[in-house]
């Protein structure tokens, strides 16, 4: 359910609007029109319509049921409606609170705004939260809160040194200094009250980060033990061994407003609360009778027992079966459960459709949340920056159940990794176990993804389910800084290959044995502890899951889960199936740069809703690094159909079960052993997604390239790619300046970059007129610029610098990419697609990305762009 906004509002403010979550509450009778003023309709005089709510759901109900054969009458679709968005609120919190470290059910759950009261216990319910506070003004709490808001002057001054007690003593004149432009400040300001108070804060990092903590002033004891706790609250270890650098200090001066009583004090002349009315209303199922209380009525601190409703001129409170409300002596409403919550709820293992919606979205939560840990936990710029990495939960046969919305060539391929350390070690996990995998020909991508892999038990130790986090590490060894070298022939140039490695056995992290692994090789890892921390990163995420994952086995029974694994993978299914009753058959032939090409024939079989997906023809196995796993195929085949979807479903491996995918053997689609691969992962399959959009005549070609850029010297290691145009289609111009197709990636902060790394970024914009013209015409690519202070080896793995990305229905072709470096003395050298270049101090290289092609012949009309 979507909200309609202010106007035209819910089906019931009699502006035309749709059904809304208000609808849904007005459906089930805890909102009833005769407590609200009449001010809805064109005039603003009518009283709110719950007819019109009754009719519409009366016709969605008879809808369902003509499509689906699901009768339920219209209360049970309107109750189901909210459900699911009970829980999607539940989620939002709960992913919040992970990233900053809290666990929700220690707390009291504050409701404000005018919806916040009728969902807060059921919201309260699925975060396992025990009380709530409802202030008087709850419904206009913002407001409220800014008439009584302080003035504040935040005065901050950057600092960058290690933390010590010499520098504390510095520090004291400069904060006494910023205390002092404060007062001045709040003085212009005509601040009514002389005195302020002052608050002092040091912004504080690990040597190596980029993450800074906001610490309280205090001595340098104190402010490591506050430092050391946050960042282990947050991000679940702490680094003793590093120094903590001052990034700044921060002084708060604060003008206090004239001190109130917020709300006068209560009488307690009222002996007991009185029922105003009482209503019908849907709950758990069934009609019944409930009592409704004015807030004027109840008498202080006397318990009502839920289901109750309790209602003022700004408020509706709704008090769920096995809450109870108390009104306080300063007038907050306090909620609190007081019988236990059912620890496991008996909803079946048959398919329901709003169960099905809420594991949608409880498993993509989950998902989430991982995603979150190992962003806070991670060292390296390319996790914790570009956020190249993805997370996803499995069931017990190792197929995709949901994902978090990361990197789609990561998420499609995984699964098969997980197949892997099934087949190779299932008969011997326990609890406490985890591993990690990184080789192209058992499952993984390239050598730089290292996925995590962690089992999911049971209490009574039965294998359940998996949980994974695949990360591209900055390094992970090969003949080149960045493991992405532009020459690579085999497997070993690019680096170290780990399969299906014990990295945790029975609960012990075995640093010593993956510290060999990664230092003893012909091509070592660079920076072996960033990837060490890196992989205690990706743990933690996968531990997170394994929470998730048993707290929601808990809640509903760990048959119910399991079914519901296979429920929404079924309902994937039947998604893809639907998309295909409408497709066509189509064949593409896509040539690369080097004269090699990616050759797909669809057949679809509309009757029974399948496909032939067919790459016979595509070139032999590349003598350079093109070579991409079957794994990547894969997942260029799910994303392309899981786009076709309209659905909200989650990327999983139902989404591949219509298909029959022939990929030919020793092709450059299906390698086999020592071939190179990194060009693979991040280029062919971009070649493949546009072949199979080809095919399919949906979508004009993207940019069609990740432009990976890795640099680097002993000492740093980089690697990034970067954005460019995506393309049009029947309705639609393309995007400018973004990455697309099977990468999702962020660029690092300019900021971050110049501070972690000897360079400095001269200029970033988007290319004007690179895209393909057309009716609707193409995405523009990129110019980036880079200057080196220092010398280092740079690799550029790019495509489309010969062929342009096409256009569709008579739409014009992008503009390809270019590669140079203008040196120091003025000179420039131009380079291929892919390429190595030594840099000096003082050249910048220049990367010019692809647009994305037009559609539609842009002579039939004015082109839209």
């Amino acid at each position: 359910p979507n909200s309609a906004g202010a106007h035209p509002g819910p089906a019931c403010y009699r502006n035309g609007g749709p059904l809304t979550i208000t609808d849904c509450n007005v459906m089930i009778g805890k909102l009833q029109p005769a407590l609200f003023p009449n001010v809805f309709g064109l005039n603003a005089n009518q009283a709110l319509d719950d007819e019109t709510v009754a009719t519409q759901f009366q016709k969605l109900a008879h809808r369902i049921e003509k499509e689906t054969g699901d009768k339920r009458p219209p209360e049970a679709v309107a109750a189901g409606f909210l459900t699911i968005a009970i829980e999607n609120m539940a989620n939002a919190i709960q992913k919040i609170s992970v990233m900053r470290g809290y666990d929700v059910s220690e707390y009291t759950l504050c409701c404000f705004g005018g919806a916040g009261g009728q969902h807060a216990c059921l919201v309260a319910d699925a975060l396992n939260m025990k009380q709530i506070i409802v202030h008087p003004y709850a419904s206009v709490l913002s407001a409220y809160g800014i008439g009584l808001a302080d003035i504040v002057v935040d005065r901050q001054q950057s600092i960058g040194q290690v933390l010590d007690d010499q520098l504390l003593d510095e520090l004291e004149k400069l904060l006494n200094q910023l205390q002092q432009e404060g007062i001045d400040e709040l003085r212009q300001q005509s601040c009514e009250y002389p005195e302020p108070i002052f608050k002092r804060f040091l912004c504080l990092r690990y040597q190596g980060s980029d993450t800074v903590l906001t610490v309280p002033h205090a001595s340098l004891d104190e402010l490591i033990s506050r430092f050391e706790q946050t960042h282990q609250r947050q991000f679940g270890f702490i680094s003793p061994e590093n120094d903590i650098v001052v990034e700044a200090i921060d002084v708060e001066v604060i003008c206090q407003t004239k001190l109130l009583t917020e709300i006068e004090k209560l009488d307690a002349e009222i002996q007991h609360s009185n029922v105003d009315e009482v209503n019908n209303c849907y709950i758990d199922g069934q009609w019944q009778s409930t009592p409704f209380y004015h807030r004027n009525s109840l008498a202080v601190n006397e318990y009502i027992n839920g289901p109750s409703v309790i209602f003022d001129s700004n408020n509706t409170i709704v008090v769920e079966r096995g809450w109870r409300s108390k009104l306080t002596i300063d007038n907050n409403l306090m909620l609190e459960r007081y019988t236990e919550r059912k620890a496991s709820r008996a909803i079946g293992t048959d398919v329901d459709p709003v169960m099905l919606e809420i594991f949608n979205n409880l498993f993509m939560s989950i998902a989430e949340q991982m995603g979150t840990v190992l962003e806070k936990t991670a060292v390296s710029v390319n996790i914790k920056e570009r956020l190249d990495f993805s997370c996803a939960i499995f069931d017990l046969t190792g197929s995709l159940v949901a994902n978090a919305p990361h990197v789609p060539v990561h998420l499609g391929s995984m699964s098969e990794s997980i197949k892997t350390v099934i087949r190779e070690h299932v008969r011997d996990m326990t609890p406490g176990d985890a591993y990690i995998l990184n080789t192209p020909y058992n499952g993984g991508t390239h050598l730089p993804d290292i996925t995590v892999i962690k089992p999911v038990f049971s209490s009574q130790t039965e294998l359940l389910f998996y949980t994974a986090a695949r990360g591209h590490h900055t390094d992970i060894g090969g003949t080149t800084p960045g493991s992405a070298p532009a020459d690579s022939v085999s497997i070993e140039e690019e680096g170290i290959v780990i399969d299906a490695f014990k990295i945790v056995e029975n609960g012990r992290f075995r640093e010593q044995e993956i510290h060999y692994l990664l230092t003893h090789s012909r091509w070592p890892a660079r920076n072996p502890a960033m990837n060490i921390a890196d992989i205690k990163a990706q743990l933690a995420a996968c531990e997170k899951g394994v929470e998730e994952l048993n707290n929601t086995v808990s809640h509903y029974g760990v048959k119910t889960v399991h079914a519901y694994m296979k429920h929404v993978q079924n309902n994937a299914e039947e998604s893809v199936r639907r998309a295909l009753s409408v497709l066509k058959d189509g064949s593409f032939k896509y040539e690369m740069d080097d004269g090699h090409h990616i050759a797909v024939s669809i057949k679809v079989d509309q009757k029974n809703r399948k496909a032939t997906i067919d790459f016979t023809g595509t070139s032999s196995q590349h003598p350079g690094n093109f070579n991409a796993p079957t794994a990547v195929v894969k997942a260029a085949v799910l994303y392309v159909f899981r786009c076709l979807v309209e659905d909200n479903i989650p990327l999983n491996d139902g989404c591949l079960k219509p298909f029959d995918i022939i990929i030919p053997q020793r092709s450059m689609i299906n390698p086999e052993y020592p071939g190179a691969v990194f060009a693979g992962n991040v280029e062919t399959s971009q070649y493949i997604v546009d072949a199979l959009f080809g095919a399919l005549g949906v979508v004009a070609a993207s940019q069609g390239t990740m432009n990976n850029f890795v640099w680097g010297n002993e000492k740093y290691q980089y690697y990034e790619t970067l954005c460019g145009g995506t393309g049009a289609t029947s309705d639609h111009d393309g995007a400018d300046a973004v990455h697309s197709h099977m990468t999702n990636s962020k660029l690092t902060d300019p900021e971050v970059l110049e501070w972690r790394f000897p360079v400095i970024l001269k200029s970033f914009e988007i290319k004007s007129g690179s895209g393909g013209k057309g009716q609707h015409c193409g995405g523009e690519g990129v110019i980036r610029k880079v200057q080196f202070l220092e010398n280092m080896t740079a690799n550029i793995i790019s495509s489309h610098r010969k062929v342009p990305p096409y256009g569709l229905a008579g739409g014009g072709s992008a503009q390809v990419g270019n590669n140079r470096v203008e040196h120091v003395d003025g000179s420039i050298t131009q380079l291929s697609g892919v390429d190595q270049m030594q840099l000096r101090p003082g050249d910048v290289f220049v990367i010019e990305t692809p647009g994305g092609g037009g559609y539609g012949d842009p002579d039939d009309k004015n082109a839209t762009k």
